[in-house]
């Protein structure tokens, strides 16, 4: 069974190889093994009206290669009119039912819930002629409200070294969301930089919960993340160190708790006390 997403390219020539396997694998495979999900903008005019040319032309680009969409998400700000779903339906020749509104939304977890209040699922199961028991959303329904109305509020400082390109962390900042949305729990994210640390931490630090120390790469800042390092360690505050995080954890604690004053990674400096070696095969 093969789901197929095509958006946002169609038209553009480095798009062309890959419409082209989509047509083919078409050709090669049954009807209800093989659905093609067109995803496309419908956007507002100013006046506030949403329009379909768009949608229209991207679809009849797909026709003339030989694609023709079994289900078109539309993406708007706002949800679909009625009106607009049917409009849509007519041109682009696919059934009401199969013309899903995709609204913006607060999280991108409320998608699901989203497109299951459209019964796609009950039509994505009766066109691939699948059968299954009924669809329990109640957990992800909790996580989402959990996510959209926590109950309180914790603050996380990320001490990296990467803080001005925030999509270096965006992996931390996904767990955090999972943590709310099975504690109801909102994290307030405090982004500090590293090498700024290296003056004084006392001035970078206000109430709060944790500390993240993540990794990185090479020796810049390396010492002011030891810095949050001892703070969290010297007032009592959790602290999880990850990757290179965790290694200054080490450094630290065998410079200010066993008097190892000159404990590093061989990494990064030529030490006396190397508690963080490089292993074997990167040495080279």
């Amino acid at each position: 069974i093969c789901l197929i997403e095509v958006g946002g390219t169609v038209g553009d020539i480095e798009g062309m190889p890959f419409l082209e396997a989509i047509r083919q694998m078409h050709n090669e495979e049954k009807e209800e093994d093989f659905l093609l999900v067109h995803v496309t903008l419908v956007p507002l005019d100013k006046g506030g009206e949403q329009k379909t040319k768009p949608t229209q032309h991207s679809v009849k680009e797909l026709r003339a290669i030989g694609i023709q969409p079994d289900i078109i998400i539309g993406r708007s700000t706002k949800e679909l009119d009625y009106n607009i779903k049917r409009k849509i339906s007519l041109f682009c020749d696919v059934p009401l039912e199969a013309v899903v509104s995709a609204p913006d939304a607060q999280s991108i977890y409320q998608v699901p819930l989203l497109l299951e209040q459209q019964k796609i699922t009950d039509y994505l199961m009766h066109r691939l002629n699948l059968k299954s028991d009924v669809c329990d959303m109640q957990e992800w329904r909790r996580k989402v409200n959990n996510l959209l109305h926590p109950q309180r509020d914790i603050t996380v400082a990320i001490v990296g070294k990467y803080t001005y390109l925030k999509d270096s962390y965006i992996s931390y900042v996904e767990a955090f969301h999972h943590c709310s949305a099975e504690t109801g729990t909102r994290v307030n994210i405090q982004w500090i930089e590293a090498s700024d640390m290296e003056k004084d931490e006392q001035i970078f630090f206000g109430n709060v919960d944790g500390i993240l120390v993540p990794g990185g790469f090479g020796k810049r800042g390396t010492e002011g993340k030891i810095n949050a390092i001892r703070y969290a360690r010297e007032n009592n505050i959790p602290f999880l160190g990850i990757c290179l995080g965790f290694q200054l954890g080490v450094i630290e604690f065998c410079r200010n708790v066993l008097g190892m004053k000159d404990a590093n990674s061989t990494e990064f400096a030529e030490t006396n006390e190397p508690v963080i070696d490089i292993l074997p095969e990167q040495k080279k």
